[in-house]
């Protein structure tokens, strides 16, 4: 047997939250042609994986790589860390479908400056998507907040009658053209004033889709277990599965609540599928947001429009040069991004560990100077956590970024190593993998990344891109419910 690739001798961790096991992988057109001992077989290019894991692609489910995967294609903070999906539309925010009647509105202006926003279907964005080529396969979600900036002239408000049907009209049609569900940012002034009902009635639109809501809860701080219930009635009332967006304790007063938020997950998904996911990290990035402008913890500047020296500096020691207050110095620099310390890092370990929280980075590709989640986030659930930390084992680990992912996201044949599944592939050293990137010096891709491949390509290898950029739009596949069990 003749193969385009055959990987010999690595420990192959599948996907499935199983035990390794020794094996070759042949590739051939794309897909995982066989598994097992093909020592026998021929091959273009053998790679010797022996000491190494070869698992499935790193998939992140939670990005803001909407109109990145476009303008810069070759994703190297992804591919760097073994991701070969990045799925799109979070947190509101989408790059289509979008009509802007000026500049994009916080939080979109996260996705890039307003020339980014030229989708005004998602038909577009599709197309454009399949037009760049982009190194990594990109998967969409549709934006509640970009549904309602092209309906509403206020976003400080509840949408009408007529604003919400013209928003389901827009959802329905993205849903038609492949995307994977709804997104909410309801903690976001330009969606805050939402009405639950809005959201009710837009979800209706998923359900004879069997697509899947996503939220970054109204809030995630005081009142989070009351975001939380808003969310499941959301879910409940469309009967379609709810992930809960880098599900956090925000706020040094809501320090230790994990144990109260994961039993209110697993309560539940007694009954319906619930999920989340979370970044494993004890900071947070966003737009710099006067809400949560406080002494009680660090806060990062990232970029600044009026001041973009500043970046890179504390919030605390801009203040004190400019003789102000944290609240005036946080005003003088909109708008502006930060990155906020205000979580506590047993909370982040307990919400990682559990087995309904999936991984993603939430990483800001536009930030000058961005989070370290960016670049890292991947190996460092793999090396710090797993290896060095001892929080889950090293299969678990990939199960969360691989099988658990494509299983909740409806991308079929992707995201576990099975023979006619498609080859997206990481190899890794389990001894050397390592995030590099910091709070320091955050544009640093990791270590012990051996070789990527993406729909049988290899792409990146011995720490290098290779210019290879053979991604793929994934649309939505079949109904999303059958990639959920309940506890």
């Amino acid at each position: 047997m003749q193969y385009d690739t055959l990987i010999r001798q690595a420990l192959i961790m599948d996907g499935r939250n199983t035990p390794g096991y020794v094996a070759d992988v042949g590739l051939r057109d794309g897909r995982i042609e066989a598994i097992g001992d093909l020592s026998a077989a021929l091959a273009t290019q053998v790679i010797d994986a022996r000491g190494r894991v070869l698992a499935p692609g790193f998939i992140d489910v939670h990005t803001h790589d909407d109109t990145v995967v476009i303008r810069q294609p070759q994703m190297l903070p992804k591919l760097s860390q073994g991701v070969t999906t990045v799925i799109v539309g979070n947190c509101g925010i989408s790059a289509s479908p979008v009509s802007l009647r000026g500049e994009p509105p916080d939080p979109m202006n996260l996705l890039g400056p307003r020339e980014a926003f030229t989708y005004p279907r998602f038909a577009d964005y599709r197309a454009a998507v399949e037009r760049a080529q982009p190194a990594v396969n990109v998967a969409a979600l549709i934006g509640h907040t970009a549904l309602r900036s092209n309906h509403m002239d206020d976003l400080h408000r509840s949408a009408t009658f007529d604003e919400i049907a013209a928003m389901r009209v827009q959802l329905r049609e993205s849903l038609e053209d492949g995307a994977l569900g709804l997104s909410t940012g309801l903690a976001y002034a330009s969606a805050f004033n939402a009405e639950t009902d809005e959201v009710l009635q837009l979800s209706e639109e998923l359900t004879a889709f069997g697509a899947v809501y996503t939220t970054h809860l109204r809030s995630e701080s005081e009142p989070v277990l009351a975001a939380m219930d808003e969310a499941f009635l959301i879910g409940r009332h469309a009967q379609v599965p709810v992930i809960i967006s880098h599900l956090k304790c925000a706020g040094a007063g809501n320090w230790g609540r994990s144990p109260q938020l994961l039993a209110a997950l697993e309560q539940a998904a007694k009954t319906h599928p619930v999920g989340c996911d979370c970044y494993p990290y004890a900071a947070s990035s966003s737009t710099l947001d006067l809400k949560q402008v406080t002494d009680a913890f660090r806060i990062t500047i990232t970029w600044s429009t009026a001041h973009p020296e500043m970046g890179g500096r504390d919030l605390q020691a801009i203040a004190a040069e400019w003789d102000v207050s944290l609240m005036d110095a946080a005003r003088r620099l909109q708008p502006a991004g930060a990155v906020y310390y205000g979580m506590d890092e047993a909370d982040v370990r307990r919400i990682l560990a559990h087995p309904l929280s999936m991984v993603g980075s939430d990483g800001l590709p536009e930030d000058p100077f961005p989070h370290p989640r960016l670049w890292g986030a991947f190996p460092r659930v793999l090396g710090h956590f797993s290896r060095d930390v001892g929080l889950f084992p090293l299969h678990t680990a990939v199960h969360k970024m691989t099988g658990l992912s494509a299983a909740r996201f409806g991308l079929s044949e992707r995201g576990e190593i099975c023979v006619g599944h498609w080859a997206d592939l990481v190899l890794f050293d389990p001894l050397r993998v390592r995030d590099v990137a910091d709070f320091k010096a955050p544009q640093q891709a990791a270590e012990g990344i051996d070789g990527v491949w993406v729909n049988g390509v290899l792409s990146y290898s011995d720490g290098q891109p290779n210019g290879q950029r053979p991604g793929r739009f994934l649309a939505r596949s079949g109904d999303l419910r059958a990639g959920f069990s309940t506890l």
